[in-house]
């Protein structure tokens, strides 16, 4: 069997730059290219319709969804030695969000707090920020994050949520399979084959915060047997609130094609494109001027950032004999950004080689040669440089990942990543994991993992100029500074879960972690006399720390048409500074995650074709930079209609127990938060 990872799970969209931009314009060409030839060519019209209700499906037809993110091959998810969580198409269509951060409140061990309308601060077991480093997102296997700051544009990446599969959550590390950043989780979102999207969909979404959603899609299949699909996306979001206004609304259009041929029963062809552009408001405050008394004279500015990006992927899967299978992936992406502070303009090249086979009946052995090419461009400005403001980075990887089958019950599996990057040079990720079927009913599993946080292009060359607190303010400009000297951070993590299924009546899923850090991130203060006179504080390695917590999920079918569903997740911090770091700040991220997060939700069919969901959460209190943001709790409703086969109707209510809430502050960069407001908007959903 072809390895589904390659097959069934493809990309979507990762972020490029403005239109002013020659390759932009030559990929918007080439997509916009595709998409009119698909429309050209005749196709076959399949009936479509809107994804399958799962509530009627027992527990363990749900436990035995498979997921290929664990270990780059198909297993079932209820023998995945890893705390894996699945979010499933259907999910998305109940829960009624909007986007991917909306999808990922309800996993445990997962925290989302939106900053403002259109920047979030998302991880995996503690450290959360805007600018989270230690959680690595897929598109359909394919990395979503800038190497600027090794994390996720989250604005940026839109997919059409009725063509995604699946979204596999990972938490704890995937260094050994997908490489560096993958330290505390892998979130791979994949979505469906061409041939699975046959038909026209039309989707409309509009309410008091969401403004407007449209989306077109349309599939088919051509004479020579190529299916295909394409679509166009626009997304317009209200400002959250602010009490002196807020200026954060955004806007995003996007458009793209996917194409799947199986050209013989051996072989399988994907290729696809994407291209967006959008614009993000927000308030900035700029410090400004060389020196004088405390406190920095700040502008605040009022501006719009734009992002503009595209990509193109190509995909070959092969079935050997024996049913071993090879893939070969090659894809170009291009990332723009063009802000009051931050601009990046960056092209990257990947090549991926895998081949999985079965060797003396009890390896199952999956080994794979990665390259990666990506060049960056950027305008430097008085807030943010780089230097070189232009760079190229060659990141060269291979794995292997054996699983062993010790006994009809026990499998043991083990493998390694070996990488080099242009930064911290040669770095290696083993991993070992044990999973025992005690029953038909019950999985217990342990694992220990090394994984490791390389340096970013802005932790290696950047500076970039902060507003320090009033009561820390010397009064002459403040500085965070790339060191070439900064190292890769180290994480050894030991993990144990356990899942039980009870007569197919409810089931529980447990996972417990413990990480041990090294070499975290810190910023260490030094005085330059000039002139100018200034303060820099350099990236540095000087923190160490442990965490460790318990995450639950579970599920209760109380009767057919009817099941309810919770998460729960306990997470404690201990970080130390170390070398005679001072820097408390760093110190403080044990705070911004908070310590208790729990959700429980209900999806329940009536007759007459009505469905009724409604969720509960609770989100702990943390800390970001020394402010308190309280803790909350949040419920969301929604009542669907199918009116008839194929065409949907339904309203949905968000965040009804507030007015408005807080959930995050920005760091590093001074833009002006926004509280998250009450939100109610209706969806119509047509499939034919």
């Amino acid at each position: 069997m072809v390895n589904s990872q390659y097959v069934n799970e493809l990309p979507d969209c990762d972020p490029p730059p403005p239109p002013h931009h020659g390759r932009i314009f030559r990929t918007g060409l080439a997509l916009v290219a595709g998409l009119c030839t698909a429309f050209s060519v005749h196709a076959t019209s399949l009936d479509s319709e809107l994804p399958d209700d799962l509530t009627d499906m027992s527990l363990e037809a749900l436990m035995d969804i498979e997921v290929t993110s664990v270990s780059k091959k198909p297993e079932k998810q209820s023998e995945a030695a890893a705390a894996v969580f699945v979010i499933t198409n259907d999910d998305l269509r109940r829960w009624g969000v909007t986007n991917i951060p909306e999808a990922l409140r309800r996993v445990p061990g997962i925290d989302v707090a939106r900053i403002d309308a259109n920047k979030w601060a998302i991880t995996s077991r503690g450290f959360n920020s805007r600018f989270a480093n230690k959680l690595l997102v897929l598109i359909d296997g394919r990395s979503a994050y800038t190497p600027l700051f090794a994390g996720v544009y989250w604005d940026s990446q839109d997919v059409v949520l009725e063509d995604v599969d699946r979204i596999e959550v990972i938490r704890g590390p995937g260094g050994t399979l997908w490489g560096a950043n993958a330290v505390n989780g892998v979130i791979n979102i994949i979505t469906r084959s061409a041939a699975e999207t046959q038909g026209t969909l039309v989707s409309l979404t509009a309410g008091n915060e969401v403004k407007g959603i449209g989306t077109v899609r349309h599939g088919g299949q051509l004479k020579n047997g190529m299916d295909y699909r394409v679509y166009a996306k626009f997304n317009s979001y209200d400002s959250g609130y602010n009490a002196d206004g807020a200026h954060d609304d955004w806007r995003s259009g996007q458009l793209g094609f996917r194409s799947d041929w199986v050209k013989t029963e051996r072989d399988t062809v994907t290729f696809q494109g994407d291209y967006y552009r959008g614009v993000a408001g927000q308030q900035v405050n700029i410090p400004t001027g060389p020196a004088g008394p405390p406190p920095t004279t700040v502008i605040p500015t009022v501006s719009d950032t734009n992002t503009d990006g595209g990509n193109l992927l190509f995909r070959w899967s092969h079935i050997l004999e024996n049913n071993s299978n090879f893939a070969l992936q090659l894809y170009y992406d291009h990332v723009g950004l063009d802000g009051a502070v931050l601009f990046e303009d960056r092209d990257t090249f990947d090549i991926e080689f895998q081949h999985h086979f079965n060797w003396r009946e009890k390896h199952d052995i999956v080994w794979g040669l990665d390259y990666r090419h990506t060049r960056d461009n950027t305008e430097n400005n008085p807030t943010f440089s780089l230097d070189p403001s232009a760079r190229s980075v060659n990141l060269y990887s291979t794995f292997i990942q054996d699983e062993y089958s010790l006994s009809e019950d026990l499998r043991l599996t083990a493998g390694i990543k070996l990488e080099h990057n242009d930064f911290s040079g040669f770095e290696y990720q083993p991993n070992v994991r044990l999973a025992w079927a005690v029953d038909p009913s019950q999985t217990l599993w342990g694992s220990i993992s090394r994984a490791v946080r390389t340096p970013s292009r802005g932790e290696h060359d950047v500076q970039l100029r902060l507003v320090p607190p009033a009561d820390n303010d010397p009064g002459i400009p403040v500085y965070a500074e790339g060191n070439s000297d900064y190292d890769s951070e180290d994480l050894i993590a030991y993990e144990l879960g356990w899942r039980f299924n009870h007569k197919n009546a409810w089931s529980l899923d447990v996972a417990g972690f413990f990480n041990d850090y090294d070499k975290l991130r810190t910023l260490d203060g030094s005085f330059n006399p000039g002139p100018p006179a200034s303060v820099g504080f350099p990236f540095d390695n000087n923190m160490t720390g442990n965490t460790y917590g318990v995450e639950f999920a579970g599920q209760w079918q109380v009767r057919n048409g009817w099941r309810l569903n919770a998460s729960y997740s306990w997470l404690n911090m201990d970080l130390q500074l170390e070398n005679g770091s001072t820097d408390s700040t760093s110190q403080g991220a044990e705070d911004a995650s908070p310590v208790n997060k729990a959700a429980i939700w209900s999806a329940h069919n009536f007759g007459n074709n009505l469905q009724f969901d409604a969720a509960l959460r609770y989100v702990g209190d943390i800390e970001v930079s020394g402010v308190s943001v309280d803790s909350y709790v949040e419920a969301d409703l929604r009542l669907g209609w199918e009116a008839r086969p194929g065409l949907e109707l339904s309203i949905i209510g968000q965040n009804l127990l507030n007015s408005h809430h807080a959930e995050f502050l920005p760091d590093f960069i001074d833009t002006q938060p926004t509280e998250v407001e009450r939100s109610i908007y209706g969806r119509v959903n047509w499939a034919f």
